[in-house]
């Protein structure tokens, strides 16, 4: 049997002195992750997960490819499947990480507490904060491992083509850090929570209310930064009966509008993991890009929404254009005159920033929480709490 040392000498002079709760060196966060990381790999179940990984995240996504490529086609018009299939894989392994993570760390604290070994851990010249950042790492490298399986899948999307390559470190790198904070979330309620189903559950809802609720108070917010004001409008006349084909017929007009400021609760949208991964893509710059952009692409296609909605209302619209844009027997525009309003663009500032660094504080704070609670002597445990 392999042993870890975790009572290894105190520095010279500091014996009578109190150890600090925040007291951080390498060698003790390194003793607690191998001890956290050989429990896993000895056990069954997690192998058994990451083979159903595998399996789960390699059949969707090869029945993405293969639906995909039927309703496609071989027209020489088919867009490319890459961009779809690479963001429908990223959005499902997102959506099972989020299911996975909790369980790898919300019983990292009770579920030891509750089998006597805790205190073990705490007995040792471990700091609290050397236990808690140790298997936070243990949770995060299980959690990268399923992670690492999912790669194979979410690089078969580059060779269907529409794909850059640093569209993939990128989202991988945002995927890893979304990991790390639902483990760290997961932690703090398991040092907070007896039960580890309980942990999980409101790690689950913790995490839920990061998807769900934002989205839903941003929509209900909606009348709330909504209200009047005058909104220049090229249009055509009131008394245009249709039957000419010649634009300049539009004018200017000034009209009392509905307008939604929603570039005030934009923030609302930026901590959905979702949208933290969609945000980080790599914008283009050109207009035929941003076109191609609302190509089927659940990545792009979110990012431009959140883009637009942090850009806000224009003051300007165009209502003429469109009575005198054609289209061929196939959908395909083949004239549209000149407009002078400007297209509302997407904002160039980022929100996956903004998303992520809320993120982080979250699962920091849940950080600091377990370090609390791991301090000895405590002065109260829960009734029925084992300590050795």
């Amino acid at each position: 049997m392999s042993t870890v040392d975790v009572a290894t000498a105190p520095p010279s002079g500091s014996g009578n002195r109190r150890r600090g709760d925040w007291r951080v060196t390498g060698h003790g966060i390194r003793t607690v992750t191998r001890l956290e990381l050989r429990q896993r790999v000895r056990s069954t179940r997690w192998k058994v997960a990451l083979v159903v990984w595998f399996v789960v995240v390699g059949a969707i996504t090869a029945l993405t490819t293969g639906a995909l490529r039927s309703l496609a086609g071989s027209a020489a018009d088919a867009p490319d499947l890459g961009p779809l299939i690479f963001g429908i894989v990223v959005f499902f392994v997102l959506f099972l990480g989020l299911l996975v993570a909790p369980t790898l760390s919300a019983s990292a604290i009770n579920g030891d507490r509750n089998a006597g070994t805790l205190a073990t851990l705490q007995a040792t010249l471990l700091s609290p904060a050397e236990i808690v950042l140790g298997k936070l790492l243990a949770a995060w490298t299980a959690a990268l491992a399923f992670l690492v399986v999912s790669v194979p899948f979410i690089v078969w999307a580059l060779a269907a083509g529409g794909v850059a390559v640093l569209s993939l470190v990128t989202t991988l790198l945002v995927l890893a850090a979304v990991l790390l904070v639902v483990c760290a979330v997961g932690l703090g309620f398991s040092a907070l929570v007896t039960k580890t189903s309980g942990a999980a559950v409101l790690t689950y809802l913790t995490i839920g209310a990061l998807t769900v609720l934002g989205p839903v108070l941003f929509g209900l917010s909606a009348p709330l930064v909504s209200g009047q004001a005058d909104v220049r409008v090229w249009t055509v006349p009131s008394n245009w009966d249709g039957d000419t084909d010649d634009p300049s017929v539009c004018e200017w007009q000034t009209q009392r509008q509905e307008v939604w400021h929603s570039e005030r609760t934009w923030w609302l949208l930026a901590p959905n993991p979702f949208v933290v991964v969609a945000d980080v893509q790599p914008l283009p710059d050109d207009a035929e890009s941003v076109a191609r952009a609302y190509e089927p692409s659940p990545l792009a296609l979110l990012q431009y929404g959140v883009r637009y909605v942090r850009t806000g209302a224009s003051d300007e619209a165009d209502y003429c254009t469109g009575n005198f844009t054609r289209w061929d027997h196939r959908g395909r525009e083949i004239f549209r005159p000149d407009s002078p309003v400007a297209e509302v663009e997407p904002s160039q500032n980022p929100v996956w920033p903004w998303g992520l660094g809320f993120q982080f504080l979250l699962g920091a704070g849940a950080v600091v929480i377990a370090v609390n609670r791991l301090r000895i002597p405590t002065r109260h445990l829960p009734q029925g709490t084992r300590v050795a």
